[in-house]
């Protein structure tokens, strides 16, 4: 019969076993030139976007003079706006530039937007309202800007973001941020391009990845964190846990039933 002080022994192994993540294995931007006293500068370009098909834009014409003659211009006049919030109305009251890279606009008609930044989008788009109303202020934002995380992280599904940009750590941030057991050396980057998808390898653990063109995300990007062999090991060491448990017990039964008969 096995001695209950083995399988004690046998428990603690498995226990030490399965709590052994090496750190190397779990730090972001790994450098050991960072300093606490002088700040290391990491050079990078900040991409502009440009509009793309199928990209929604929120435009918006207001007026300081007449805001009755202003809100023809819009989908959702000024007193529907306050009622109006979050992520689908965005798409309610947004332009969805076709396929041709126009948007069509109330009075102001089709104008052509593809590969315009949203400053060109703004001052194209203003130059047009002038046309038909004084003291005119366009408003342009990119509403479809989201991107999808998926894998080892905390929250992953889709994410919007309000804002002109983001950076893979922003993204990562909305997700929660990575699990204990995330592979932090290939996360895969999947951003659509007109020929198909381009997948591209991050490691996250080397600093340059600070001075890469692709620790700025795009709309529509997809990250995807693969999980550590060691995922797979904890669950087999758990299915071991629950095994030794049992057997444990049963060793506990039998002994009883030994000294007590």
């Amino acid at each position: 019969m096995i001695r209950f002080p083995i399988l004690i022994k046998l428990l603690v192994i498995l226990l030490f076993c399965s709590s052994c993540y090496y750190n190397k294995k779990l730090v972001y931007f790994q450098n050991k030139n960072f300093s606490y006293v002088s700040p290391t500068l990491m050079e990078n370009t900040r991409p502009i976007y440009r509009v793309q098909p199928n990209d929604i834009l929120s435009v918006k014409v207001k007026s300081s003079t007449d805001h009755e003659v202003s809100d023809i211009f819009n989908i959702i006049t000024t007193q529907q706006a306050s009622t109006f919030s979050g992520p689908s109305n965005n798409y309610l009251e947004g332009y969805s530039v076709d396929e041709s890279g126009r948007i069509n606009l109330p009075i102001l008609g089709m104008i052509t937007v593809r590969n315009l930044t949203m400053d060109e989008c703004q001052a194209l788009i203003q130059t047009n309202a002038n046309k038909y109303l004084k003291n005119a202020t366009v408003i342009v934002k990119l509403v479809s800007f989201k991107i999808t995380v998926l894998g080892e992280v905390q929250n992953p599904g889709y994410h919007y973001v309000y804002n002109s940009q983001a950076t893979i750590l922003e993204g990562l941030g909305l997700a929660g941020d990575l699990t204990i057991f995330a592979n932090r050396k290939d996360v895969k980057l999947i951003r659509p391009v007109a020929a198909g998808s381009e997948v591209v390898l991050l490691d996250l653990k080397d600093p340059n990845l600070l001075k890469s063109k692709y620790f700025y995300l795009m709309p529509n990007d997809v990250l995807y964190v693969e999980p550590l062999k060691a995922r797979s090991k904890k669950t087999n060491l758990d299915n071991l846990m629950i095994i030794f448990s049992g057997i444990t017990t049963a060793v506990l039964i039998l002994n009883y039933i030994d000294n007590n008969q």
